[in-house]
Parts: structure tokens; C-alpha cells; sequence
């Protein structure tokens, strides 16, 4: 169990886990408020979208440019300012539903400016990490880590959310969020990170934004990892938009039957974040990306057309550990692969492709489904999930073969500097 929870043994990375676990939740907590009263206020599935949109879009829209940002000051500093940021639209979204809580425009707005800070909170806060660990080999150790207290955040969050809107009403839930900022604001404070040195800078933002797409254009490794994500999030992974209509449709059930198929994809990926969180320094990550890629594909076929429901729960249980391992592992080999000097700008890249992807996805997935059906929509996720798999197995096996005997390729934790 020590070796499970080897990255704590960095000072820095317990206080910032520590600060991240409470405003996690905090921010799980906003964002089931979010939806619930812009659905309650408008009855519009439309507007429900448009409330995930005004967060989803701004913020890839910036990404690129928050990755510049992150890479070009102190990652330190900005991912402070981003926190202080977004406690204050914490503090501006609990005022708006306590003074107008039919005000859905300006819960819309509000959203629309946390998507602008998190473009710049997420590459910051991702490439942070990095520097938090004292040994660079626990790096995974801490991606998993931070992999676990995101899937439990959102196990806990939505459901301390439902009781806090049931017992306090909704501006309490963003209130609660906005408190739970003070956690990280003040484990940010406790870091005792190096003191930061300004590096001369000879060219502007957009030079150095060209320079981060021409080092990811010009890296194979960095480049494959970021193109199969985009793959992924467009062909398979957005099979979870369809569990309302297994819910509803296939299985017969009714809200509580969405919540189960919903909990398990949750426990899924909360295993396979405990389960990343156990490998040993040196692993080959890639190996096991590569066979969760095929875990990925497996599950999802036997769920698309399995008539038992709780069968059906084991197998999206299956399939949704495969997602998690293939998602964190992807992170963890760009955290540890990638120069320092590009890290922002790499992740912020990786954000946006993945973002975009994904709601395009879930387009593309629910046009398919119209026109074939959701069981076989589902299955062609899972047979394009094998075929991607066979493209990692195909990078594994040219990377085993590029490492010399001295220096195999299981040692991926130790690059990156």
C-alpha cells in the first residue's frame, strides 16, 4: 500500500492533493447545480446543452493560448490566479440563483467565464504536477493519484450535491464550492516550490505558440499519443451519451436505472485509477495502455447487446476501466515524455483536441444511433476500439524495438527532466 501512495512521500504534492480533493468537489457539486437549475428554470434539453457548451467552448477556444501562458511564467502563479478567479465566480454564481434564480442567462455567463479560466487552470495545474514530485519516477504514482481523487470527486460530488439542493437550495451548492477554494488557495500558499527565474523571452505569444505545434508535429511519440486521443474521444468514447437511452429504452428503468449505469462507469474508472496507482517505478506504461485500449473494446461489445441488466453493469464496469487506464495513461506519458519547456503548451494541446473531439463524438455517435440503433452504434465503438488498440500495439512494438538492451523502454518515468 506504500508503494500505492509512493508520491506522497513529496511534501508538495500531499498539500497540493490535499487542496485539489476538497475544491474538486466543491467543483462536481457546481456543476450538478448547474444543470439542475438551468433544467428546473427552463424545462429545455436545449438549454441544458448550452450550459455544458458556454464552459466546454471558451475553454477550448483559450486552451492554446493558456498553454503559452503556462509555459512562458510561472505555472505557480497562474494556476494561484486562476483559483482566486474561480472562487470569485463561485462567489458571483451563488449571489445570481440567490438574488434571481430564474436568472438562467446569467448562470450562462458564469459559465462562460469559468470555460475562459480553466483553459488556463488546466494546463498550469497539469504541468505543475510535474514539479511538485521530488522523485521524477513517482511522476506516474502522482498522475494516477490525481486520476482517483477526480473519478471520486465525481462519485461524491453530484450526490452531496442532490442533498445540499434538497436541504439548503441551489445557491448553497455554489457557495459551498466558492468555501472550497480556500482549501487549495491556502495549500497553494504552503508549497515551497524554487524561487521563480524569469527566462529571457526573444519572440511573442503566437511565435511561441507555433514553436509548441511544430515541437508536437516533429515528436512521433508526443504526436501518435495525441492523435489516437483525438480518435478515441471522437469514435469510442462517447458511448456514454447513449446510457440515458439504455436506461430509458433498452433496459426499461427509469432516473435511478441512469444513476447505476452512470455509478458504474464512475467505479470502473475509480479502479483502474486504484490499479495505475499500484504499478511499480520502470513499468512499461505503454504495454499497459495498449492491453486497457483492448479491455476498452471487449467491454464495450459484450455490454452493447447484453439483455441482463446487471450482466450488462458488470461488462460497462469493464469497459469503463479500459477508458479511465487508456486516459490517465495517455496524460502520463505526455507528463513524462515531453520537454519541460513545452509542457504547457503539449497538454493545452492535448486539452484541446480532446475537447473538441468529444462533443463532436457524442454528435456523430447519437446521428448513428438514430439511423442503426444504439446497440449497434455501441458495438462499432467497441470494434473501433480493438482496431485503435492494434495501432498502440503497433507504437509499443516499434518502441520496444528502438530501446537498446541497456535502457528498455518500461522506463518512461525517468525521461522527460
Amino acid at each position: 500500500m506504500s508503494e500505492a501512495f509512493r508520491a506522497f512521500r513529496s511534501r508538495n504534492f500531499r498539500l497540493f492533493f490535499a487542496g485539489q480533493s476538497l475544491s474538486l468537489l466543491g467543483t462536481w457539486m457546481q456543476k450538478t447545480a448547474v444543470s439542475w437549475v438551468v433544467y428546473a428554470q427552463t424545462h429545455s434539453k436545449l438549454m441544458l446543452g448550452v450550459s455544458v457548451f458556454a464552459t466546454l467552448f471558451p475553454s477550448a477556444l483559450f486552451s492554446l493560448l493558456g498553454g503559452v501562458v503556462s509555459d512562458r511564467y510561472s505555472r505557480y502563479r497562474v494556476l494561484l490566479f486562476t483559483q482566486i478567479l474561480s472562487m470569485v465566480q463561485a462567489i458571483l454564481l451563488a449571489l445570481a440563483v440567490f438574488w434571481q434564480p430564474e436568472g438562467v442567462g446569467a448562470i450562462i455567463g458564469l459559465s462562460a467565464v469559468l470555460g475562459i479560466i480553466n483553459a488556463f487552470d488546466v494546463p498550469a495545474r497539469q504541468s505543475l504536477v510535474y514539479d511538485l514530485v521530488d522523485n521524477k519516477e513517482d511522476v506516474p504514482n502522482a498522475v494516477a493519484l490525481n486520476s482517483t481523487m477526480l473519478n471520486l470527486s465525481k462519485l461524491l460530488g453530484p450526490a452531496v450535491a442532490g442533498l445540499a439542493i434538497e436541504q439548503l437550495g441551489a445557491a448553497a451548492c455554489f457557495g459551498l464550492n466558492a468555501f472550497s477554494f480556500i482549501a487549495v488557495i491556502g495549500s497553494l500558499l504552503a508549497l515551497r516550490l524554487p524561487a521563480y527565474v524569469a527566462k529571457p523571452r526573444t519572440q511573442a505569444i503566437l511565435g511561441e505558440l507555433a514553436d509548441g505545434i511544430r515541437y508536437v508535429r516533429d515528436t512521433p511519440g508526443i504526436r501518435f499519443i495525441i492523435t489516437i486521443t483525438g480518435l478515441a474521444a471522437l469514435l469510442v468514447l462517447p458511448f456514454t451519451a447513449l446510457m440515458p437511452v439504455y436506461a430509458k429504452d433498452i433496459f426499461r428503468g427509469t432516473a435511478t436505472t441512469f444513476g447505476v449505469l452512470d455509478g458504474a462507469i464512475g467505479l470502473g474508472g475509480f479502479g483502474a485509477a486504484l490499479y495505475l496507482t499500484s504499478l511499480p517505478p520502470h513499468t512499461d506504461l505503454n504495454k499497459i495502455l495498449t492491453v486497457n485500449t483492448f479491455v476498452l473494446g471487449v467491454g464495450l461489445l459484450l455490454f452493447a447487446y447484453t439483455p441482463f441488466y446487471w450482466l450488462a453493469l458488470a461488462f460497462l464496469v469493464v469497459g469503463a476501466f479500459g477508458m479511465m487506464a487508456q486516459t490517465t495513461l495517455n496524460v502520463t506519458l505526455l507528463q513524462t515524455t515531453v520537454l519541460p519547456a513545452m509542457r504547457g503548451r503539449v497538454i493545452s494541446l492535448y486539452v484541446l483536441v480532446y475537447t473538441t473531439a468529444l462533443p463532436l463524438g457524442s454528435l456523430l455517435v447519437g446521428a448513428a444511433s438514430e439511423r442503426v440503433g444504439v446497440r449497434a452504434t455501441v458495438l462499432a465503438e467497441g470494434l473501433l476500439a480493438l482496431l485503435i488498440g492494434l495501432l498502440y500495439l503497433r507504437h509499443l512494438r516499434q518502441t520496444q524495438a528502438a530501446a537498446s538492451p541497456e535502457e528498455p523502454a518500461v522506463s518512461l518515468a525517468s525521461q522527460g527532466g
